[in-house]
């Protein structure tokens, strides 16, 4: 079977503090969007050895194959969790760019999972699926859920959006890019860290800001806000650089997805995309990646 294997963006993402286990707490509104890779797993039947049970194959020579990838740490985890023994063969089309802040390699293990509920006929009901996703990584039981959702915690926690709330945001149209370099997140916490407590916002601030845009009519624009984004600023210039520009002379609402170095534009319906795109290219050169879609 085939699946899709979306991105997400955060819309809202708000980094609280520390916690005992080294983890960062954080209140985040995190939506799907409608592209992302396509994964393929194909069921071989016969029974394999724990080291050859299960394959990946990618379309991307950058992508691991080992490991350490979370396609094939989700599959050992579900097939020790339900027994089973048959070997799969996955296929990875990747298009989501690594080291964005789009989730890519979580949102490819949620994929995992859900082929091998399906092949298996484990038949393994949605708790049981966020338990496994929440072992392979913080970010993975998001995508679960098909629609804007609300995490905190670690990443753990993850409810829906307000219905109301939700259809504010579902349908927007995006457009999200990325310039040829990575942000590594666990360098993106240790700046939060080193810089705390001047760079948390404290959850009751974060969780207010949460309710009174969900308990109001305001749209996507409203909501924007991560706190990411001053400690990632101040060493990759090019990024605010570039929101800058766009805000000015376009008069989008931008932001960064997670700890970057992907950003965001929310579009109008009547937005100049061509241009907008344009200015992209000529900030950041050719080589870096630039997508239109909507908020799933």
């Amino acid at each position: 079977m085939t699946i899709l294997s979306p991105a997400k963006i955060n819309l809202f993402l708000a980094i609280t503090g520390r916690r005992a286990d080294g983890y960062h707490d954080l209140v985040s509104v995190v939506a799907p969007v409608a592209f992302g890779d396509q994964l393929t797993a194909e069921s071989r039947n016969e029974s394999h050895g724990a080291e050859s049970q299960f394959t990946l194959e990618c379309d991307d020579l950058e992508v691991p194959r080992d490991g350490t990838n979370l396609i094939l740490k989700a599959a050992r985890l579900f097939g020790e969790a339900v027994g089973w023994k048959a070997g799969v063969a996955f296929r990875l089309v990747k298009r989501i760019p690594m080291g964005a802040g789009l989730g890519g390699g979580s949102s490819n293990a949620v994929a995992a999972l859900r082929a091998l509920n399906h092949l298996s006929g484990a038949g393994l009901d949605h708790g049981a699926l966020t338990s496994l996703a929440a072992q392979v990584g913080s970010d993975c039981p998001l995508f679960l859920h098909g629609g804007p959702i609300v995490m905190r915690g670690r990443g753990e926690r993850v409810d829906p959006l307000p219905e109301a709330a939700a259809r504010r945001l579902r349908g927007r149209r995006v457009l999200v890019f990325k310039p040829n370099f990575s942000v590594r997140t666990a360098w993106a916490y240790e700046q939060m860290a080193a810089t705390a407590p001047a760079s948390y916002l404290p959850a009751a601030e974060a969780e207010r800001r949460l309710a009174a845009w969900v308990a109001g009519p305001a749209g996507a624009e409203e909501l924007l806000g991560n706190n990411l984004e001053a400690v990632v600023f101040r060493k990759f210039l090019a990024l605010p650089a570039l929101l800058e520009r766009l805000r000015s002379r376009f008069g989008v609402a931008t932001g960064m997805s997670g700890s970057g170095s992907a950003c965001f534009a929310l579009l109008s319906d009547d937005a100049p995309v061509a241009e907008i795109i344009a200015a992209i290219r000529e900030a950041w050169g050719t080589l870096g990646f630039v997508e239109t879609t909507a908020i799933a």
